[in-house]
């Protein structure tokens, strides 16, 4: 599906199902892989964009392996393996801090059920931060190496997370929507959350209410003032 004057098109795809899904812990910038649900819904995700005439340019993603992976998958379904893949820590999963592999009975019988949600649904709470020192810090992680130590988080607000997104979609995503270019966002579930709420003015409050499924496609149509126009999921 080509966009044709007015009608520009971007799709949206959260990665598959990881393994730390089957544990309900919390993942974050850990680097975990999918599981095989989440590599068939990858694979499924694909041919439903193939059966409804979608194709792509360029594949925008997050550094983490769920998201390439699905990716990957994806693109091999739809019989277009070649397409340019980018991929951005911006992209990347909110940071959960000390959250980071912890079950979620953990953390609500170490901090109680009221933080625990402002931390999980809320806009503005930041979770408990990893110390400098905590090897989990994504400073001393190889992915982040050529990055300015200044800008890796800690812990991220939903709100710190839409901040370092919200750069990328403007100065990079923006401008190849507007030239026509047929894009697909691999990207996480609060990432994705973020930029909903910032495409479809979304209140913090609403917000919390809004939830992203892993693999289901949601394709958004912009006008030519590039705001969107349309969304629908692709069921």
């Amino acid at each position: 599906m080509r966009a044709r004057g007015p009608d520009l098109v971007a799709v949206l795809l959260r990665h598959g199902h990881s393994d730390w899904n089957l544990t309900n812990r919390l993942t974050g910038w850990t680097d975990i892989p999918l599981t095989k649900v989440g590599l068939d819904e990858a694979r499924l995700a694909g041919r439903h964009l193939a059966a409804s005439g979608f194709g792509f340019d360029e594949v925008h993603l997050s550094v983490l392996h769920r998201c390439r992976q699905t990716a990957e998958i994806l693109l091999e379904a739809l019989g277009t393996p070649g397409v340019p893949i980018h991929a951005t820590w911006r992209l990347n999963e909110r940071h959960y801090g000390q959250l980071q592999g912890m079950t979620k009975p953990e953390i609500l019988d170490r901090w109680g059920e009221e933080k625990a949600r402002r931390w999980w649904r809320g806009y503005f709470d930041r979770p408990p931060a990893l110390t400098e020192n905590d090897p989990r810090h994504p400073r001393f992680d190889p992915l982040y190496r050529h990055l300015d130590p200044a800008l890796l988080p800690a812990a991220e607000s939903l709100r710190d997370c839409q901040e370092r997104l919200l750069p990328y979609w403007r100065e990079v995503l923006v401008p190849r929507i507007a030239a026509g270019q047929r894009l697909l966002v691999v990207s996480h579930g609060n990432t994705l959350r973020a930029l909903v709420m910032h495409l479809d003015l979304i209140s913090p409050e609403a917000m919390e209410r809004v939830e992203i499924p892993s693999g289901v496609p949601l394709v958004y149509r912009f006008g030519a003032d590039l705001s969107p126009s349309g969304r629908d999921w692709l069921e």
